[in-house]
């Protein structure tokens, strides 16, 4: 074997690929991996709603394009069904599902949707997408097969296509080109690239961070405490006052100085990354550990200095070891003594009293 062995491939096996873990979920992460993914399309839909169960009349998951308090007997919506079978989904699996979106609206439980998607981790079979892409096929179909998937199945009684149903069936109200697909290497794709659990339901680790850290002019950051509480640690430490985070340039606190600005723009950068790849939780608790480690020390009697007391705190900083933190792999040094910085600018820490 010519590949390095890592520690993590030892600790989780082979990456199993997005695509094929979707195959081994169950029905119910299945239905919340669709509602992430809607979820990030704000662009199109108002909001989300997960219904499943019995009793959600054949809608698992609802999209709704407006308010129903609104307009509640024509909202717009669309309807995503989640179907978890073992092989790609069949006409004879979602007869039934195409009967009570007629039954329901008939009976105007709700409206019609603008777009009816099947879902499923198989996919979806060749026949059945034939029919998809015929919509008077299906309807033919559909009908021809209403009294062995649908009469029975829909509802507690029986649910005969006949009367006014099969008037409402025979000049429905709309085209049967509202019944689709929507492909599982889309939803994936998707989820990985809008959603922040994307690596929390399929892992592969994390992205790499880029090396630079943009760290702005320092006249942005004139009323920021964490370098106001620079200065007063400086001056703390010096007989020759510091009238401005400006006239720190050429001092002999200049490279300190600087060193904190950029291990602050280095965490911001790493809280901004984490955010993107990872629920907001993950960076709080890395930014807790840190908080939990210095505190202590952060307390101690420094006899006033407060310079002294920044730098103990950063080497302190400097030593935490994340342990079961995901940030860990893309941590640095430079990062712990960040957070530091990121604790005085939320008065959490405090380098010298505020007057």
């Amino acid at each position: 074997m010519d590949d390095y062995i890592t520690a993590h491939q030892v600790s989780v096996g082979t990456q199993i690929e997005p695509i094929q873990r979707i195959k081994i979920m169950s029905a119910d992460e299945w239905e919340t991996l669709i509602e992430e993914w809607l979820d990030t399309k704000t662009n199109k839909y108002l909001k989300i709603e997960k219904m499943g169960g019995a009793g959600d009349m054949g809608r698992d998951v609802i999209a709704y394009i407006n308010n129903p308090k609104d307009h509640p007997t024509n909202y717009q919506w669309d309807c995503y069904q989640c179907k978890h079978y073992s092989q790609s989904l069949a006409p004879s699996h979602i007869w039934v599902e195409l009967g009570k979106i007629i039954y329901y609206s008939f009976n105007k439980e709700y409206p019609v949707p603008n777009q009816y998607y099947f879902v499923a981790p198989q996919g979806v079979g060749t026949s059945l997408s034939n029919l998809l892409d015929n919509p008077q096929k299906l309807k033919l179909s559909l009908k021809k097969n209403w009294e062995k998937y649908c009469e029975n199945e829909i509802s507690n009684k029986s649910i005969k296509l006949s009367g006014s149903l099969l008037k409402y069936f025979d000049n429905f109200n709309f085209n049967f080109s509202i019944f689709d697909k929507q492909l599982p290497k889309n939803i994936v794709n998707d989820h990985k690239k809008h959603h922040k659990n994307h690596l929390l339901r399929f892992g592969g680790g994390l992205p790499n961070r880029k090396t630079s850290v943009n760290i702005p002019p320092l006249s942005q950051e004139s009323n920021l405490r964490y370098i106001n509480q620079l200065t007063k640690a400086y001056n703390s430490d010096s007989s020759n006052h510091i009238e401005k985070a400006v006239s720190i340039i050429g001092s002999k606190y200049e490279n300190h100085f600087q060193r904190s600005r950029k291990s602050f723009y280095s965490a911001e950068e790493l809280r901004l990354f984490t955010r993107d790849n990872l629920p907001v939780e993950v960076y709080d608790k890395f930014k807790d550990d840190i908080f939990d480690s210095v505190i202590n020390i952060a307390e101690e009697n420094f006899d006033k200095n407060g310079f002294s007391k920044l730098k103990t705190v950063e080497n302190q900083a400097s030593k935490t070891t994340i342990e079961s933190n995901p940030i860990r792999e893309v941590c640095q040094t430079i990062d712990k003594k960040g957070v530091c910085h990121q604790l005085v600018n939320e008065k959490q820490l405090t380098w010298v009293d505020d007057e």
